[in-house]
């Protein structure tokens, strides 16, 4: 790891809230993501399984965690299984976890090899009653490729078939959607890295730049403080360009009189920051650009005091919606008599505006949570309205990240500069 070492409070508290939900004499298991191949003897780098990091800290690849809360035995309430170390593996792909770093990591005191692992369940399954497995039940996932978990859930059900089998994702989704004081901190240690990146690039984007190279300059500021890219494409995208939602090209030139749509954002300890901001390329916004980039501000502003305990985001979207219409209104680009006979089920503000205005955002940019449930205190959200134009060839696409608390939200990129004279002069002051 790149990062501090986080305090294993986390996952201990983690781990319990979840146990705190289970039915009497229930195991969980869960498994680490693969390490998938790309050509001959290539492999993709390995990115942990969320949720499975989300209740150990573990990154490492081939890992098994067992939650037996109700066992008789004290050692095995919780089991954290790891590769066992060798002197081949250790030659080829360096050192891995020992027992005593795997159990300082997570807080679990029962460490053992993955040897262990079906002997140790076979064990343990007489004496439980229901066993939670884990899938991604996330709504938009197009999932393929048959995942680890996937895998074992048919050795599972094929091995113990007369167990009550339950679904650990509705759990783990509503806990991980409410942040934890420490996960706050983390993420505005993103925040943080994410205004070095675009205060690094105001003052280095003019005409004749690549997007490529905005790009890199994000990027070494991310890698160089102990940080990385958040864990979605970014989309660096220029001129007509900025009205294609998820254009990951960034191979163009920024001209003079273009705007420059910046879709990215950092990570830190694998936790998302999610930001966009819209800059001129040469520094100066023209008339028109100012007028849109200022109606979506607007709308950012006003969607924002709706981001609080008690609202759902699929009344938020229909508010959103609205607001969007006026200002669309106003720029001349819809008529309000167009709007009162249009089919609600088919906005005409989709030509401008196709997406809505909020994700939840933690572990994954677009993080685990429920549309359709209150807000919380501990929740972390994007505000992210946009209005593209291809027919007047720009988009503006402003986001920032909203922390939900008792009293409403905190902004968490208060300090990223969004204002438009302010981009302006920060831009000119080089």
């Amino acid at each position: 790891m790149k990062y501090q070492r986080i305090n294993n409070k986390l996952f201990i508290n983690n781990r319990k809230n979840l146990i705190k939900q289970l039915k009497p004499n229930s195991i969980v298991i869960l498994n680490s993501n693969d390490i998938l191949p790309t050509n001959a003897d290539g492999l993709m780098p390995f990115k942990q399984n969320n949720d499975l990091f989300y209740l150990t800290g573990i990154e490492q690849e081939e890992t098994i965690l067992l939650l037996f809360p109700d066992s008789p035995e004290e050692r095995f309430k919780e089991i954290l299984f790891i590769r066992e170390v060798n002197e081949e593996l250790i030659l080829w792909e360096g050192d891995k976890l020992t027992v005593k770093e795997a159990s300082d990591i997570s807080g679990i005191k029962t460490v053992r090899f993955l040897p262990e692992f079906d002997d140790i369940l076979n064990y343990l399954t007489s004496d439980a009653e229901h066993i939670y497995l884990n899938s991604n039940e996330y709504k938009r996932a197009a999932v393929e490729v048959e995942t680890r978990d996937d895998r074992f859930i048919k050795k599972c059900k094929a091995k113990y078939p007369l167990h009550y089998y339950c679904r650990i994702a509705p759990l783990i989704y509503r806990l991980r959607a409410r942040k934890s004081d420490i996960e706050i901190d983390l993420m505005k240690k993103a925040c943080e890295l994410t205004e070095k990146g675009f205060r690094r690039i105001l003052s280095f984007v003019k005409p004749g730049v690549t997007e490529t190279e905005v790009e890199a300059e994000f990027i070494h500021e991310f890698i160089r403080n102990n940080g990385a890219p958040a864990d979605y494409e970014p989309i660096i995208a220029s001129g007509i360009d900025s009205c294609t939602l998820h254009y990951i090209k960034n191979n163009k030139t920024c001209k003079d009189g273009d705007v420059l749509l910046i879709d990215f954002a950092a990570s830190y300890a694998n936790y998302n920051a999610d930001m966009t901001r819209t800059i001129p390329v040469n520094g100066k916004l023209t008339a028109r650009q100012k007028r849109v980039y200022n109606a979506v501000l607007r709308v950012l502003k006003e969607t924002r005091k709706l981001l609080k305990p008690g609202a759902r985001l699929l009344k938020i979207f229909e508010k959103n919606r609205a607001l969007i219409e006026k200002e669309l209104i106003d720029l001349g680009l819809l008529k309000m008599a167009d709007i009162k006979k249009q089919n609600p089920d088919k906005p005409l503000s989709s030509k401008y505006y196709p997406h809505n205005v909020s994700h939840f955002l933690g572990l994954d940019v677009h993080d685990v949570g429920y549309f359709d449930e209150p807000l919380a205190p501990g929740m972390v959200l994007t505000c992210e309205p946009g209005i593209y134009i291809r027919e007047e060839g720009f988009g503006i696409r402003l986001e920032n990240n909203i922390l939900i608390n008792q009293n409403g939200n905190t902004d968490l990129f208060e300090n990223i500069p969004i204002e438009a004279d302010e981009i302006e002069d920060l831009m000119n002051s080089k």
